[in-house]
């Protein structure tokens, strides 16, 4: 009786742990660091969408997905809040 129940605990805070790393790993991922930033302008024809970082990242930015994977952008740039304003009332033409 004693084995099982300790081997019970010893489960569940394995299982706990592990749940843990997980959350951790998922979300570290989708963060990014000064050195991944992109500062050149991305042609719009690449992007193939975008994804806000998570507001618990040390740097405020949005992962761009391109055809062959993903870059990280200030989303204060002025081009990519264009990009954003044409996503949004695709019917408008800048000038």
């Amino acid at each position: 009786m004693r084995i099982s129940l300790a081997l019970l605990v010893l489960l569940l805070a394995a299982a706990w742990t592990g749940s843990q790393g997980l959350s951790f790993r998922s979300s570290r991922a989708k963060c990014c660091s000064k050195k991944m930033f992109h500062h050149g302008k991305i042609p719009e024809f690449r992007i193939r969408g975008y994804l806000e970082t998570a507001s618990t990242c040390t740097h405020r930015a949005v992962l761009v997905k391109l055809l062959r994977g993903m870059v990280c952008v200030d989303p204060e740039k002025k081009w990519f809040q264009e990009y954003l304003r044409r996503q949004k009332n695709p019917n408008s033409t800048s000038t």
